[in-house]
């Protein structure tokens, strides 16, 4: 790792992986336009059928505060987007999207950025009935969703000049959005 200069220019290859994964929309962002709210976490508690049913949902997420501190240790981050994804479509792509966030933060934890992590969007699924008794038994794939954590995912996308509209029904297109922290 030793001469290894890790610039903005060197994330950029990042940048271009996840759009040849699929990704359409990536880019790399500085972590000061991340947004950590309290309200968040209850839009999880309240409104989300996934509330203490995941170990990647609240209350076993990181709690807002934590992570604030947690993305304060970072100085930018790889922003990760995927529109208008029709209703029939969002579990096969679900599935892809938080794969490719685990397999870009392996590769980018692989060239030196150590303290690599990503989070992903919504409730777990990798298992039929998540056991929150229990460790997850996917750590290798499994991250809490940016929500669930206590960011502010559209006011976060909004800050970095892209689009994010509120699904208004199951019918609705809608969108995944990601975040790779990278240090």
């Amino acid at each position: 790792m030793a001469g290894i200069a890790k610039t903005d220019r060197n994330k950029e290859k990042y940048v271009l992986k996840a759009k040849r994964l699929g990704i359409p929309n990536a880019r790399i962002i500085d972590t000061k336009t991340v947004v950590v709210a309290n309200w968040v976490r209850l839009k999880c508690q309240y409104g989300c059928s996934g509330y203490n049913k995941y170990l990647t949902c609240p209350p076993f997420s990181p709690a807002p505060e934590y992570m604030k501190k947690v993305i304060s240790e970072y100085k930018k981050a790889l922003l990760l987007q995927i529109e208008k994804i029709p209703p029939e479509k969002e579990d096969e792509i679900w599935g892809k999207f938080k794969r490719i966030i685990v397999k870009l933060e392996r590769e980018i934890f692989l060239d030196g950025y150590y303290k690599a992590y990503g989070l992903s969007t919504g409730p777990c699924h990798f298992c039929k009935k998540c056991d929150t008794t229990k460790r997850c038994v996917h750590p290798d794939i499994a991250r809490p969703s940016m929500e669930a954590c206590g960011i502010d995912v559209f006011q976060t996308v909004r800050n970095n000049d892209w689009k994010l509209e509120v699904v208004k029904s199951h019918k609705s297109l809608c969108s995944y959005v990601g975040l790779i922290l990278i240090e």
